[in-house]
C-alpha cells in the first residue's frame, strides 16, 4: 500500500504544482478531514472513494487496509509536523509514503510577522494536555510556537500564563492562515488575549518582551505560605535540595511527593526538573490551598494534587513513580512504603527524612522514622543506600534515608 500525502493550506482555492495535479487526476481513493474534502472536492475525479479522517482513527485505518489500494491523503500544512503522516508511520510502519508538504501554520504566522523562527520552541496542545507547554514556560523559552485546539485556545493559554506569573510575553495569534478573506493576525498583551475569543483554526507565537528571570534555585522558607504560619511544617531549604539530589531526579520521570504540606518539595522539583510529572499527596484538606497558592507564586504549573489519606487513596490510573519522597507519614511509614511498592518501577527510589534526637526518642514510645524505614526495607526486600547526615543551625540533626527497589 502506498500513501501520497499532500499538504494544503486553509484556502478555498488551493494551488498545487503540475506533479501533484497529475497525482490527483489519476487517484481512485482519497482521504482527509471534512474541511479538506470541501476544499479539494472540485479537483477530484468522478467516481472516487473518499474516506473521512475522524475518530476513532483505528476505524479509518481499517478502511484503508480493507481497500488495499494506493491512497491520496490531504493534510494541513506539513504532514510530518505533528501531522497525519506521523500517524500513518506509527500505524503502518511498512507502508510506502510520498510527501508533498506546504508551510505549517506556525511557519505561516512567522512569515506574516516577518519573524525568524529557527529559534522557536514548538509545543502542540492539539488534543494534548499542558505538560510540554508548562515545561517551555518553566525553562523560560524566549519564543514559543503553540498549536491550539478548541479547548487550549489563545485565551486559555494567556490565562494560564498570567495565573502562574509568566506575564513577560507578547502573544501573536493567527486565525485562518492562508484564507484570502478570513485570515487575521493579532499582536496582543496576555491580558488582552485572555479576554478575547478567536476563530478556529488558529495558532500562537509567544515572544518574551524582556529578560526572563531564571527559575529560583533553593527557595527561602519564609517565601512560602506556611501551614498556620508554622515554620517547622516545611522541609528546610538546604535539606530540600539534598533530598532532591538523593532522588536523582535528572534521570527520573515521575515523582510522588507523599505528605506535601506546603508543597515545597514538589514545587522545587518542578522548577529544577520541569520534565518531571509530579504527583503530590496530602491528608490535610487545608494544604490544598497552600500548594496551589505556592505553585502560582513560584510559577510551578502542572503539579497533580491529591487530598486524602494516602493509604485509602485510589492510585490506579496514576503514572507509576520511579522516585518517591515521603515527607509525612504519621507513624505509618511501613504501610505507605508497602503501598508505594505496588507501583514503584524497577530501580525506583524511595527517600524520607528522619530527625535524629535521642531526647525525642526517649520521650516517646513510638519507633523513630529511621527504625520504621530500616524495618520496611528489610521486610519489603528494598536495598538501602548510605544515608546523608546534616545538621542545620539549631535544629536537630537530619538523616536523609534512601532505598532502591
Amino acid at each position: 500500500m502506498k500513501f501520497t500525502v499532500i499538504g494544503i493550506a486553509d484556502t478555498p482555492q488551493p494551488f498545487f504544482p503540475p506533479e501533484v495535479m497529475r497525482i490527483i487526476s489519476q487517484g481512485e481513493v482519497f482521504s482527509g478531514g471534512k474541511r479538506h474534502h470541501e476544499i479539494v472536492a472540485p479537483l477530484l475525479p468522478e467516481g472516487i472513494i473518499w474516506i473521512d479522517i475522524t475518530v476513532p482513527i483505528d476505524r479509518v485505518f481499517e478502511q484503508y487496509e480493507a481497500l488495499a489500494k494506493d491512497i491520496v491523503v490531504f493534510a494541513s500544512g506539513d504532514p510530518l509536523f505533528f501531522g497525519f503522516a506521523n500517524t500513518i508511520r506509527r500505524k503502518l510502519p511498512d507502508a510506502e509514503m510520498v510527501l508533498y508538504p506546504t508551510f505549517n501554520s506556525l511557519q505561516s504566522l512567522a512569515h506574516r510577522l516577518v519573524m525568524p523562527y529557527h529559534d522557536m520552541r514548538i509545543v502542540s496542545l492539539t488534543g494534548r494536555p499542558w505538560p510540554e507547554f508548562d515545561k517551555a514556560l518553566i525553562e523560560r523559552a524566549p519564543k514559543i510556537g503553540v498549536l491550539t485546539d478548541r479547548e487550549h485556545t489563545p485565551a486559555t493559554i494567556a490565562a494560564r500564563m498570567l495565573d502562574y506569573g509568566y506575564d513577560g510575553y507578547v502573544m501573536h495569534v493567527g486565525e485562518h492562515l492562508g484564507h484570502p478573506t478570513e485570515e487575521r493576525v493579532h499582536t496582543l498583551t496576555l491580558e488582552e488575549a485572555a479576554e478575547r475569543s478567536f476563530d478556529h483554526p488558529n495558532c500562537v507565537i509567544l515572544v518574551a518582551n524582556n529578560h526572563l528571570a531564571p527559575a529560583p534555585f533553593g527557595i527561602a522558607d519564609n517565601q512560602f505560605d506556611l501551614l498556620d504560619g508554622r515554620e517547622k511544617m516545611i522541609t528546610k531549604m538546604p535539606i530540600r535540595l539534598l533530598t532532591l539530589q538523593a532522588l536523582d531526579l535528572r534521570h527520573r520521570h515521575v515523582l510522588w511527593d507523599i505528605g506535601f504540606c506546603t508543597g515545597s518539595v514538589s514545587i522545587e522539583a518542578r522548577l529544577q526538573f520541569p520534565h518531571l510529572h509530579v504527583v503530590a499527596f496530602e491528608i490535610r484538606e487545608e494544604c490544598e490551598a497552600l500548594i496551589r497558592s505556592n505553585s502560582r507564586r513560584f510559577g510551578a504549573p502542572g503539579i497533580d494534587v491529591h487530598i486524602g489519606d494516602f493509604l485509602t487513596t485510589d492510585i490506579e490510573g496514576l503514572p507509576h513513580p520511579d522516585a518517591v519522597f515521603i515527607g509525612g507519614h504519621g507513624g505509618r511509614l511501613k504501610a505507605i512504603m508497602a503501598k508505594v511498592l505496588t507501583v514503584l518501577t524497577d530501580n525506583g527510589l524511595i527517600v524520607t527524612n528522619s530527625v535524629t534526637s535521642r531526647l525525642v526518642e526517649q520521650m516517646t514510645s513510638r519507633p523513630s522514622s529511621k527504625q520504621l524505614f530500616h524495618e520496611a526495607c528489610a521486610e519489603l526486600g528494598l536495598t538501602e543506600e548510605p544515608p546523608t547526615h546534616i545538621a542545620l543551625n539549631n535544629y536537630n540533626p537530619i538523616e536523609i534515608l534512601k532505598c532502591r527497589r
